[in-house]
């Protein structure tokens, strides 16, 4: 490692550090003089969306995660850098392999189609706008800047929480290459990744990578049930027990590839394009039945519900159904294909950006959610189905100015429209005697769809200024203001069987007269109970900065930023079948972030510890918060919706930091920690809209928002066999924290675990770095921890669990190039 500063320093330099200015002599660090040992290397960032920036003088929290230290992690998907991240915690919501991501306070928990996330990801600056597909594959990437905070400026849409911006790696100009890797991992786990670079002339280049991953999965299914307690007498399952087969479950299946072709006819123009292909076609994600036994549940009552003591990834529950529309074999499956072109423009003294992308999205997402085998057919299935086309127009004028004075101005256009229909199959209905008493058959509800289809045009547009100003060479004061305009435009029909999409009762329009869920969101066709709803957002959002430069080694700022989160319309609406109205339909507000934030960022011993801090405090207005609703059905009983409401004021307060230190020439650490605190002003919602607050949760510990979070590394590389052995060791923990609250007692609420995760790996690469092999291993204490959990209602709770012990083998080999 070396220091590759403009100025290297060779003489121990400690401005920062008083106690320092008293030694006279040569420093020393385990015998060896400071001056002959390695240095840290300067760490670019392009947080001000101008030019590269080193990250020590780059006035907001960002973490900079390199192409190697994503190697070194080996990891599964975008959420496993988490542990790179002080305050950022990653997990999913149960039964789905999507993405919730949480920074200081707010995060995603549910899986609802229309809802933008708090914490956003971009790609190449292309704005990712749902978190089924955050979950990005972990190949060929340059660059990951993680920024904490709301980010209403720059990076403006929805950004509440923060921003994950991930930069793939481009072709180069002149360069012939190829690199080949492969892993093996248990869980049947293989993966094969291929990256090749091709020079056509002095002005173009090409570059084509892909990943294909399978694996067996690391659930089993062994879900037990019974004996059942049905309460209707004549159903064929009472007093029945089963347990599953013990099949694998939870495999991988997909397919990610990126072609792209860089153009350069002068120096000062340059052109990307990119294709991006995702064919995802893993199994679908099991869950466990995390029922807590006593409590007054259903599933409890109707002996669903077996004990869960014992590993749980071994007793999750699935019914592959493939009748009723669900296709449980055919897996979670998604299509993604991306077209995307970025272009830069170096005139004098400015830089002209343009991004333009079109990405579609088709998903198919069968699930069994109840974690359980289930007595007959179904207990709870569903196959979630959208077609989803996003665009994105960005133009961006950066200067580059000699004076005091630099900024960028630009403009930002997304188009983001969305068809979605959901399958369900509720057979716990007729356990409970509602087959029989409304349509005189035991079994009605297990062999009788039900399906719910809405729709969404959502147009987000804005325009936003940000610039900086020298006072002198020490103070620097910086701004940036952002317009969004943001409409809605939502359409859709309550959930009913496939008998009622003409009105009445049809009982030859059934589940086999459509080839897909998505025929139902005709609704020309099939126009009865359709209703329709639009809103207009228009908010501003806003920063200042002051940052101060104390030397060359020690760097402060301090920044107020106000960011929003969109308001929401909420898939779900209906799915009581009651008719949906005005006020069921109706979406949330925004959600406004407040966020005050004071930085510290140190270089000391001569370029060989860097310290950066961060502490902060945000208040969030109309945060929007996931309650289940009950309401009357037609069938006259009750049934439960999850809903969206802007119930919550919270405040937010904490403690960010990130060290890494050259030890010695051959040892290095590496760590961060972050502090949360978290508590709601106000919790309050009308739930079922009779005017009354019937759900008060403001004593309630804030969710998605561990208190503590930390991780460290030791990295080790010293001289073997004409190459260098490379040994990472390291453990990273989270503190548990509510996923989802329960609407039964708090006892019950859905929670994510507390856990310490040790991971390790040793890594060989030969001296012209052509062949690296790599054996790894993470989990190694073999922890079982839940990573997202969902009460539905007063009937069940569904558990996803993280992955438990693993180890693998990954090699590489590259040929040509530099």
């Amino acid at each position: 490692m070396i220091n590759s500063k403009s100025d290297p320093k060779l003489r121990f330099t400690a401005k920062a550090l008083p106690l320092a200015l008293a030694m006279a002599s040569v420093p020393m660090l385990g015998g060896v003089p400071l001056t002959a040992m390695a240095q840290l290397e300067e760490v670019l960032v392009t947080a001000n969306r101008r030019t590269e920036t080193d990250i020590q003088t780059t006035a907001v929290s960002v973490s900079a995660i390199t192409s190697n230290d994503i190697e070194q992690l080996t990891p599964r998907d975008l959420g496993d850098i988490a542990s790179l991240v002080p305050n950022f915690s990653a997990a999913k919501p149960a039964g789905f392999n999507a993405a919730s991501f949480a920074m200081r306070g707010v995060g995603q928990t549910s899986i609802i189609v229309y809802q933008d996330p708090q914490v956003g990801v971009t790609i190449d600056d292309f704005v990712i706008p749902h978190i089924q597909s955050q979950l990005l594959e972990m190949f060929d990437i340059a660059q990951i800047e993680v920024l904490r905070g709301p980010q209403g400026t720059l990076f403006g849409k929805n950004t509440t929480g923060g921003v994950v911006n991930v930069k793939t790696k481009r072709p180069v100009m002149g360069e012939n290459s190829l690199e080949i890797q492969g892993k093996v991992e248990n869980f049947g786990r293989f993966e094969t990744r291929v990256a090749g670079n091709v020079a056509v002339g002095d002005t173009l280049a090409l570059r084509a990578s892909g990943l294909y991953m399978e694996s067996d999965g690391y659930w089993r299914n062994n879900a037990e049930y019974g004996p059942v307690t049905a309460f209707d007498p004549t159903h064929p399952a009472l007093g029945t027990s089963g347990r599953g087969d013990g099949s694998k479950l939870g495999g991988d299946d997909s397919i990610s590839a990126r072609l792209k072709a860089q153009w350069e006819p002068t120096a000062n123009f340059t052109a990307l394009a990119q294709y991006e292909i995702i064919r995802d076609n893993g199994d679908s994600p099991p869950v466990a039945n995390g029922t807590p036994p006593g409590a007054p549940l259903v599933f409890n009552f109707l002996g669903l519900t077996s004990d869960p003591g014992g590993d749980q990834v071994k007793k999750a529950g699935i019914s592959n159904r493939d009748d009723l529309l669900m296709n449980m074999s055919d897996g979670h499956q998604v299509d993604i294909d991306g077209y995307y072109l970025n272009m830069d423009w170096q005139l004098e003294n400015y830089t002209l950006s343009s991004v333009t992308g079109l990405r579609k999205q088709e998903s198919q997402l069968p699930s069994t959610y109840t974690g359980e085998v289930g007595p007959g057919g179904s207990l709870f299935d569903a196959n979630r189905v959208d077609d989803r086309e996003t665009f994105q127009q960005e133009i961006r004028l950066a200067s580059n100015l000699n004076g005091p004075f630099n900024y960028v101005v630009g403009g930002f256009y997304q188009e983001d429209d969305t068809t979605f229909c959901v399958v369900q199959v509720l057979g716990f209905l007729d356990l409970l005697g509602l087959g029989t008493q409304f349509f005189g058959d035991p079994t009605w509800w297990d062999n009788n769809p039900q399906i719910l289809c809405n729709e969404q045009e959502a147009e987000n547009w804005a325009l936003f200024v940000d610039g900086s100003y020298d006072l002198d060479e020490k103070w620097t004061v910086s701004a940036g203001f952002r317009y969004t305009n943001e409409e809605k435009s939502w359409t859709g029909r309550n959930q009913v069987f496939f008998q009622q999409l003409n009105g009445g009762f049809d009982p030859n329009l059934t589940w086999r007269n459509f080839n897909s869920p998505l025929q139902a969101a005709d609704f020309g066709r099939y126009p009865d109970g359709v209703f329709s709803d639009d809103e207009t957002w228009k908010e501003p959002t806003w920063r200042v900065t002051v940052s101060h430069t104390f030397s060359d080694d020690l760097f402060a700022y301090f920044n107020y930023s106000r960011g929003f989160k969109s308001g929401a319309y909420n898939d779900q609406t209906g799915t009581s079948g009651s008719p949906i109205t005005a006020a069921s339909a109706a979406p949330t507000d925004p959600e406004i972030a407040d966020s005050l934030e004071l930085g510290f960022k140190g270089e000391f011993m001569d370029n060989r510890l860097r310290l950066n801090m961060a502490t902060f405090y945000v208040e969030y207005s109309d945060a929007q918060r996931d309650l289940v609703a009950v309401f009357d059905n037609p069938f006259g009983g009750s049934f439960q919706e999850t809903r969206f409401f802007n119930a919550a004021d919270l405040s937010s307060y904490g403690l960010e930091m990130e060290m890494t230190a050259v030890l010695t020439d051959n040892l290095t650490l590496r760590g961060n920690a972050g502090y949360l605190h978290s508590e709601y002003d106000e919790f309050l919602a009308d739930t079922n809209f009779d005017g009354t607050i019937d759900i008060d949760l403001s004593d309630e510990d804030v969710n998605r928002a561990p208190e503590w979070q930390w991780s460290l590394d030791a990295i080790y590389t010293h001289n073997f066999m004409n190459g260098d052995l490379t040994w990472v060791a390291g453990a990273t923990y989270e503190d548990e924290a509510i996923f989802v609250y329960s609407n039964v007692a708090p006892e019950y609420h859905g929670m994510t675990d507390d856990r310490t995760l040790v991971n390790a790996s040793v890594t060989y690469t030969t001296a012209d770095e052509r062949f690296f092999a790599r054996l790894y291993g993470r989990n190694l204490t073999d922890e079982e921890y839940r990573v997202g959990e969902l009460p539905v209602g007063d009937l069940w709770t569904m558990t996803y669990y993280g992955q438990p012990r693993s180890y693998g083998l990954e090699v590489g080999m590259k040929f040509g190039g530099n």
